[in-house]
This record gives structure tokens, C-alpha cells and sequence, in this order.
């Protein structure tokens, strides 16, 4: 079974990092594993994607009542498609898909689609806040039970 791991975010804005160190970590687990660091989602992803069986996509998220580090797994089927697009990533996720499908592309059978609770992603800086930064091994780990990796 073909595997990519995306980790997505941008490394200069705290924790909005998040999600591509976490991808790192995993990659540093296991090197034979296919990881990739974006900062573009929606239909940029889908160079990436195609002719892989499993996706892995790992972002950060801010929530009013997430607790910092906290891990949310999200199904490809509770995501809406949408019309319009989103002002900072093009496409979301699940119109990403749909759209892929339906001109025929070759879309991984299993997606899974990790969101880390953040506290700074508004603020520059090259490091994830000390709360975050703390839990990366630890949110790894977890990811990569969870999908067998």
C-alpha cells in the first residue's frame, strides 16, 4: 500500500508549524515513509496525491474550547464540499476531492485528517509555542498508531 504523509503550515508563523513538524517527526521515525511539507492545500494538494492508497494530511486548528495540543481526527465524509473558495487556501479538502474525482483522477482510498489544537499562529517565530512543541513526539506517535504507519 502506497502512503503519503502532507504536513501542512507555514514554519515562520508559531504554530502554524504544527503540522509539518509533526510530519518531520514522523518521517524521522520511519524514513521509508513518503512525507511531504506544504503551506498550499485545496487543489495544490493534488500533484501530491494522486496514485497514492492512503493520504495522511496533518494541519493545525483553532477552536474557542480546544485545549492546546489537543488532536482531532476528522473524516473526508463530515467535510462539506463548497462553491466558493476559501480566500486563503483555494479549494477545500472535500471539493478538492469531489473535483479530482470527477474529471477522473486516481484518489488515495483512505484519507485521514489530523487537526492540532494551537495556541500562536498569528505571530512570527521559527519554533511552535513551548505547549505545543512539547507534545509533537507524542502527537506523532499517536498518528502513526492510529494509522497503522
Amino acid at each position: 500500500m502506497k502512503k503519503i504523509i502532507i504536513g501542512i503550515g507555514n514554519l515562520i508563523r508559531k504554530d502554524d508549524g504544527v503540522g509539518i513538524r509533526i510530519a518531520q517527526e514522523i518521517s524521522r521515525r520511519d524514513p521509508n515513509l513518503e512525507v511531504v511539507a506544504t503551506g498550499g492545500v485545496g487543489i495544490a494538494l493534488l500533484d501530491n496525491v494522486v496514485g497514492y492508497d492512503q493520504l495522511i494530511i496533518i494541519d493545525s486548528i483553532r477552536t474557542k474550547t480546544g485545549t492546546p495540543g489537543q488532536l482531532y481526527k476528522i473524516r473526508l465524509e463530515d467535510l462539506k464540499p463548497s462553491q466558493r473558495l476559501a480566500p486563503s487556501h483555494g479549494m477545500n479538502l472535500a471539493t478538492t476531492v469531489q473535483f479530482a474525482q470527477g474529471l477522473g483522477y486516481e484518489m488515495p482510498e483512505h484519507v485521514g485528517i489530523y487537526a492540532i489544537e494551537i495556541e500562536d499562529n498569528s505571530h512570527f517565530g521559527d519554533s511552535c509555542s513551548p505547549n505545543i512543541s512539547e507534545k509533537i513526539p507524542s502527537i506523532a506517535g499517536q498518528i502513526m498508531k492510529e494509522e497503522m504507519l
